[in-house]
């Protein structure tokens, strides 16, 4: 099996953590507190990483240039949008669906990384990729009141928009990483990652400063999980970032939609929220395309 892929699955677990601790946040501070507190916390120790592994390692990088600061400064805006839109879909219906919405991010980003990097897929990992979509659908859209099954509302709009912008962070992190040479690819990644969470926790704080004061205060005031959640969040990037590193950051994110296995334990044991029969046939189907992508890897 291609390492790329435990360490993908690694990153979802960890993902999954973080957004069940950012859930929690949103009881004590708003949407964007509760995104910044990603970036914040996490940014000095995605600094250290990335100086004791290039220390260690002794590897020569190519010096970043426009193009690898173009790609974290559009990467980052986008991953921070994208994180804020995820964390206000837990407000509409439950944990598991909220965070599926986003999930159509796999697909997006094979378009964006064919627009952006020129990098394609096969057309069986394609297919795989659109399975996948076909099961996230029937977790996440649930039928209404009136029996309507796929209603286009707040929820998917929220769902598609973080979903592509996530798709955006995804191919530009990875296009930035490529941009500084050959070296190991966890090396390349955790300088891409610091800078990346430096660029975001300036942004983010002087956007608190401006539109929310008081907000910032009241992030590092809740310390003890914020911290968690910096801690949590960067080494689920720092895999992330390390598998698209490795390969298409399409194929990455198509076999991180495993992500909704946890998401719905998560459902299911934490928030004691039920799970539909037409929710474990998505899940089924979903489960069947990242078996198909990994055998196809």
């Amino acid at each position: 099996m291609p390492v790329w892929i435990p360490i993908t699955i690694a990153a979802t677990f960890l993902q999954n953590v973080r957004s069940l601790l950012q859930k929690k946040l949103r009881d004590r501070l708003s949407v964007w507190g509760s995104t910044a507190a990603r970036f914040i916390f996490a940014a000095p120790l995605a600094i250290l990483v990335a100086l004791g592994l290039w220390t260690v390692t002794a590897t020569e990088l190519a010096a970043p240039g426009p193009d690898f600061l173009g790609l974290l400064v559009v990467g980052g805006l986008a991953q921070v949008l994208a994180t804020g839109f995820m964390i206000h879909l837990f407000s509409f219906r439950n944990f598991a669906v909220g965070t599926a919405f986003t999930k159509t991010e796999a697909l997006q980003t094979a378009l964006i990384g064919l627009v952006i990097l020129g990098e394609t897929l096969s057309l069986p990992a394609l297919a795989a990729i659109m399975a996948g979509l076909v099961g996230i659908l029937l977790i996440s859209l649930p039928a209404g009141p009136d029996g309507a099954r796929f209603r286009f509302d707040q929820r998917i709009v929220y769902g598609l928009l973080s979903g592509g912008l996530f798709g955006v962070s995804a191919v530009c992190f990875r296009g930035a990483s490529l941009s500084l040479g050959d070296g190991p690819a966890i090396v390349r990644a955790s300088v891409t990652l610091a800078c990346v969470l430096v660029f975001q926790s300036l942004a983010i704080a002087a956007f608190l400063k401006l539109r929310e004061p008081g907000e910032l205060s009241r992030v590092f005031g809740a310390w003890k999980i914020t911290g968690l959640v910096g801690l949590v969040g960067m080494a689920a990037s720092l895999c992330w970032f390390t598998a698209m590193a490795m390969v298409n950051a399409a194929l990455v994110r198509a076999v991180g939609q495993v992500e909704i296995v946890f998401t719905i334990a998560t459902s299911y044991f934490f928030f004691k929220e039920t799970i539909s029969a037409r929710e474990f046939a998505g899940l089924a189907i979903l489960t069947a395309s990242i078996v198909a992508l990994i055998l196809l890897a």
